[in-house]
């Protein structure tokens, strides 16, 4: 990642997402989530879209045990990041225990002075996989 564009700011970002979910920091979280969000998902049953609301009241039925992102790409253009990001996380939700990496790509807008993410597609990482 060039030094002169924001584009390291986006581990930032992610790091404050990643505490804000972690913490359920609902406040944070519509902070620097955009309210057109989407969370798209795809898994071996099927693809999922998920709304900002949606997403939030699911978050308060999990109990996140660990939660690890690490942004492995980032292009910047004058008022979007998208990131890829390398994450492992560990939840149980709904009695079920969740235990899975998944690559993420995540689109940040800029409105104003601040940063919010508006798309994060979610995809697993078979195990062995690796990911540069």
């Amino acid at each position: 990642m060039a030094a002169d564009s924001p584009c390291p700011d986006v581990r930032d970002l992610e790091r404050q997402w990643r505490d804000a979910l972690v913490a359920k920091d609902e406040a944070t979280l519509r902070r620097i989530i955009h309210p057109l969000f989407k969370l798209v998902g795809i898994r071996s049953t099927g693809s999922v879209a998920v709304s900002l609301d949606q997403w939030i009241e699911a978050l308060k039925r999990m109990d996140i045990a660990t939660l690890e992102v690490r942004v492995t790409d980032c292009v910047a253009l004058e008022s979007t990041l998208v990131a890829s990001v390398d994450a492992q996380w560990q939840v149980r939700y709904l009695g079920q225990l969740i235990d899975e990496r998944v690559l993420l790509t995540d689109v940040w807008v800029k409105d104003g002075d601040n940063w919010q993410v508006v798309r994060r597609h979610s995809s697993p990482v078979p195990p062995g996989v690796k990911i540069d």
